[in-house]
């Protein structure tokens, strides 16, 4: 079946969304066909207020909108500036803070590395992550990459990464426990779960 032109157009740009196969980008276009032309001035409006209004934290890239270069995290006085909780993406960050089990800071890696392929590694903002290691304050670096093939060679390469702060600077570098279920994402596991997974890291 041949669509028309803006409609193939707009499926094609749905398609680009991560998990979005073309047959679930085609029932967003007709879902929106549907819609009153208020509610479609709406969804622009707030696509565009996205790129507008929302910005990165200088710190950890987790977005969020302030005049501030910190987000609500980073820009906290309360929380503990010698923990250094490292996540794949803004969701898994967003798990564990619902947990209210963790009080230090996080930084969003922005990938993970499958069979340490050089652009998957080059992808990461793992310079970035140095930077923010080499401060004397951050005393502990969680790595909690999600129980997946690809979460687990991000936290292997991680370890090596890191394992010259551990040696000469002392620093320790932790992992999540084990309560995780190997396969799962941070962000669909239950909040005890994690908790559990907080407070066994070693």
């Amino acid at each position: 079946m041949a669509y028309s032109q803006s409609i193939q157009k707009l499926i094609e740009q749905f398609s680009k969304f991560p998990t979005v196969g073309p047959r679930t980008a085609a029932r967003f276009v007709f879902y929106l066909l549907k819609l009153p032309k208020g509610e479609i001035s709406e969804l622009i409006n707030s696509i565009s207020g996205l790129k507008d209004k929302v910005k990165l934290c200088s710190f950890c890239f987790k977005p969020f909108e302030a005049e501030n270069d910190l987000c609500e995290i980073c820009s906290n006085p309360k929380r503990n500036k010698t923990l250094l909780c490292v996540v794949e993406k803004e969701t898994d960050l967003e798990a564990l803070e619902k947990t209210i089990k963790y009080q230090g800071r996080y930084f969003i890696l922005g990938g993970t590395v499958s069979n340490l392929r050089k652009e998957d590694i080059e992808n990461l903002k793992k310079d970035e992550l140095l930077k923010r290691i080499k401060s004397r304050e951050i005393q502990e670096i969680i790595i909690a990459t999600n129980p997946t093939t690809e979460g687990e060679a991000t936290a292997l390469y991680l370890e090596r990464l890191l394992k010259p702060f551990d040696a000469a600077q002392g620093k320790k570098i932790t992992r999540l426990g084990r309560g995780l279920p190997v396969g799962g994402e941070l962000e669909y596991a239950d909040e005890e779960t994690l908790s559990s997974a907080l407070e066994n890291r070693k």
